[in-house]
């Protein structure tokens, strides 16, 4: 895990292009300390994607590093930073495919080497943190979709990551199903990186949020003071549901 007093995730001077020759970022620096929540936002195309898919080395970074606990991702290093960042889809078919749910969240661990009693330790462990300690034996097909999105942060959370990436956690979920995520996530203690464009989720979970526009980072500040400044909002095509006002939400 990470030493003592080091960050969880470390990016410096990231720079990356795509071979048809479109530059996605521009030496884009982040750091993020253990245990902190942070949002990432930006408009379509700003390079929100492009930067996570380098943390779990899917992208090779064209200058620059990344660090997750403190290991270099390079292709020596792949399979424990895949490890070690968790990385929880935006839709749950991306996760869930095995015949019941204590299956599909066993299913990491033991690709990542894990046996007995470690494992069954660790699957109990993740379904009762999410709340679905009595569903193991369902099968995934037949929860609803707040249910199977628990699930799905269940199977990240039996491999034990050093960071949880959240892809837009919060898309598709009714007002029950939305509140009770978010209560889960309040109540783990996990470092978190949330790409989200749902603005006031951003400010329920996160302190702290990150802006990328156009590849580069524009702005790291404390999440309530990006949403209350609506000049910002505006340049970078963010923008507050009807009637949100910043200073009612809440990130702590």
């Amino acid at each position: 895990m990470t030493p003592a007093g080091g960050p969880s995730l470390e990016v410096s001077g990231l720079a990356f292009a795509y071979p048809d020759g479109h530059q996605a970022l521009f030496g884009v620096d982040l750091r993020i300390e253990r245990g902190e929540r942070v949002a990432l936002l930006g408009p379509n195309g700003a390079g929100k994607t492009t930067l996570v898919l380098h943390l779990n080395g899917v992208h090779r970074a064209g200058a620059g590093t990344v660090r997750v606990g403190g290991l270099e991702v390079t292709k020596p290093n792949l399979q424990e930073v895949r490890r070690r960042v968790g990385v929880v889809f935006q839709d749950p078919d991306d996760q869930l495919f095995m015949p019941t749910v204590g299956d599909d969240v066993a299913f990491g661990p033991l690709n990542f080497g894990v046996v007995e009693p470690e494992l069954s330790a660790r699957c109990a462990a993740a379904l009762d943190a999410v709340g679905m300690a009595d569903h193991a034996d369902r099968s995934p097909m037949h929860l609803s979709g707040g249910q199977r999105r628990r699930v799905a942060l269940a199977t990240v959370l039996a491999c034990d990551p050093e960071i949880l990436v959240l892809d837009e956690p919060s898309s598709n979920l009714d007002p029950v199903a939305r509140r009770e995520l978010a209560e889960v996530l309040l109540g783990l203690d996990r470092t978190m990186l949330m790409v989200t464009h749902d603005l006031p989720y951003a400010l329920q979970l996160c302190p702290r949020s990150v802006v990328i526009d156009d590849g580069v980072v524009v702005a790291d500040a404390p999440t309530r003071d990006l949403l209350a400044d609506e000049a910002f909002l505006r340049e970078h095509r963010l923008e507050l549901p009807f009637g949100f006002t910043p200073s009612l939400g809440s990130a702590g």
